[in-house]
């Protein structure tokens, strides 16, 4: 029996493109084993690898974000999915995550992803300014991820305000970090400097070193 060149042809394209599947997803930056080998993280993986190793060696407790994943970890290539990565972590290892976001929807999106993930023991969200809540928190912080306050790669008016405010967020909370205390900075690796700019020459003034520098930026003492 013959096979119609057609036919040849759909079954090539077919096996091609599940090897093609395949190889992508092979390639995939995951967060393993934190996070199953389905969730790609991108240009942020090295930097949240380099985050949870850090948080597991200082025995960290106390945790806080500024900006929320409103969408969980549907666009954890895409915008990191931080709110459900340092929760479950913060889940894991009996902690707790303050994540702050001045939007409304966006609070209400990351609750749901909160509430899908079992994690609203461990999450407290927080809708309001960063800036605001950060001056009035008291406790030791061990973790602080900054990323809130969209950058724009073209419109250097939006970069300034960026980098300002995040400038003015670690300042507001710089006295309840520690020596053991560790900063992640997202959108770092963009034109004009990202959101970290201003910030990261503040805290390397001030004692503070760039422990991995990639499209995010951790710091330590």
């Amino acid at each position: 029996m013959t096979t119609s060149l057609p036919l040849l042809v759909t079954l090539f394209v077919g096996t091609w493109a599940v090897a093609y599947v395949i190889y992508r997803k092979s390639r995939w930056k995951t967060l393993e084993p934190l996070l199953p080998k389905a969730y790609n993280f991108g240009k942020r993986q090295k930097t949240f690898r380099r985050a949870l190793e850090l948080l597991d060696e200082r025995s960290s407790t106390c945790l806080i974000e500024t900006g929320v994943a409103r969408y969980g970890l549907r666009n954890s290539k895409s915008d990191g999915a931080s709110t459900a990565v340092f929760g479950l972590w913060a889940k894991t290892n009996n902690a707790s995550l303050y994540s702050v976001d001045i939007s409304p929807e966006s609070i209400n999106g990351a609750r749901e992803a909160v509430e899908e993930l079992g994690l609203l023991e461990h999450v407290k969200l927080v809708t309001g300014d960063s800036v605001q809540f950060l001056e009035n928190f008291t406790d030791h912080v061990d973790f602080l991820y900054l990323d809130s306050y969209d950058y724009d790669k073209h419109d250097e008016s939006t970069q300034i305000a960026s980098q300002d405010h995040h400038l003015k967020e670690f300042k507001a909370i710089e006295d309840q970090l520690g020596s053991d205390s560790v900063v992640l900075i997202d959108d770092c690796d963009l034109p004009g400097g990202g959101k970290g700019k201003t910030v990261i020459e503040y805290m390397i003034r001030n004692g503070w070193q760039v422990d991995t520098s990639a499209y995010q930026v951790v710091l330590t003492k």
